[in-house]
């Protein structure tokens, strides 16, 4: 008696924790598209028409729209962009539109963790607003749809569609910007970084510790003031290459140096190997 007890215990617990899984009526959308050299990613869900009259009724012309269904349309520019002329600041935005006839204004909501609309809408909160053209379809687009067409090097251009209507606004990245800062990078040859990563992968790897250290010396001669990371990389090199008393110096550097940033990491690290090297 008491094994099926438990036995009918453990089977209401089950029961009740169990989901159970079914379509959604609104199915959950990704877009992630590159625009020149910028990353785009949207968020949404995706509701029906189901024989319903859209814009203008089932959503009001004039009145701040979720633009989906369930939680706020997302969107995510992986740099700054510009649209209607003003500058969005790169990051994560709740999409936000006040359908018209003839056009749509397209607000982008720094809080972007609504469920819908929020509670209490704060203009404080929005970080631009723009205006997209809207068209007219020959059909219907049963399914509600976001979509990024026209790419170019330079941007692309973000279409809402639903029932006839398309409302389209254009989005321009920084892809100039950004390939001439990338070839200017490249022409005036390798940063301190670039020197200071290859000498590390050499000496961590076990390539050559003698490349390693003439990397890792250049890097620390682009700084000027050498950072206590790139000395203790150098110091290390030089232990392994039994340069001791030399390793030593170096060692206490970035002792130094890692004292004065106040990292207490690297202070201990520096003060760990002096200690194996033989100085008290």
């Amino acid at each position: 008696m008491k094994k099926l007890l438990l036995f009918l215990c453990v089977g209401v617990f089950a029961g009740a924790s169990a989901q159970i899984s079914a379509p959604q009526p609104s199915p959950f959308s990704k877009v992630e598209q590159k625009v020149g050299l910028t990353d785009v990613t949207i968020e949404y869900s995706r509701p029906g028409m189901r024989d319903r009259q859209v814009f203008g009724n089932l959503v009001p012309f004039g009145e701040v729209w979720r633009t989906g269904a369930n939680a706020n349309t997302k969107i995510t520019f992986s740099d700054d962009v510009e649209i209607g002329g003003k500058t969005l600041k790169k990051g994560t935005y709740a999409l936000y539109t006040k359908p018209g006839k003839d056009s749509w204004e397209v607000m982008f909501y720094t809080d972007s963790n609504n469920w819908g609309n929020p509670e209490k809408w704060d203009d404080s909160k929005v970080a631009l607003k723009a205006t997209a053209t809207v068209d007219q379809l020959p059909f219907d687009m049963e399914t509600f749809t976001i979509f990024l067409d026209d790419l170019k090097n330079d941007g692309a251009v973000m279409n809402i569609v639903w029932e006839n209507t398309v409302a389209s606004l254009p989005i321009t990245v920084p892809t100039d910007t950004k390939t001439m800062a990338s070839i200017e990078r490249v022409m005036n040859g390798p940063t301190a970084n670039d020197y200071f990563a290859a000498g590390s992968y050499y000496h961590d790897s076990g390539k050559d510790t003698k490349k390693a250290l003439e990397w890792v010396n250049k890097a620390i001669e682009m700084q000027g003031n050498a950072p206590f990371w790139m000395l203790r990389k150098k110091s290390l090199i030089q232990a392994d290459m039994g340069m001791k008393k030399e390793a030593i110096a170096t060692a206490q550097l970035s002792l130094a140096a890692a004292e004065k940033a106040g990292n207490a990491d690297y202070v201990k690290m520096n003060k760990d190997s002096l200690k194996e090297w033989g100085v008290q």
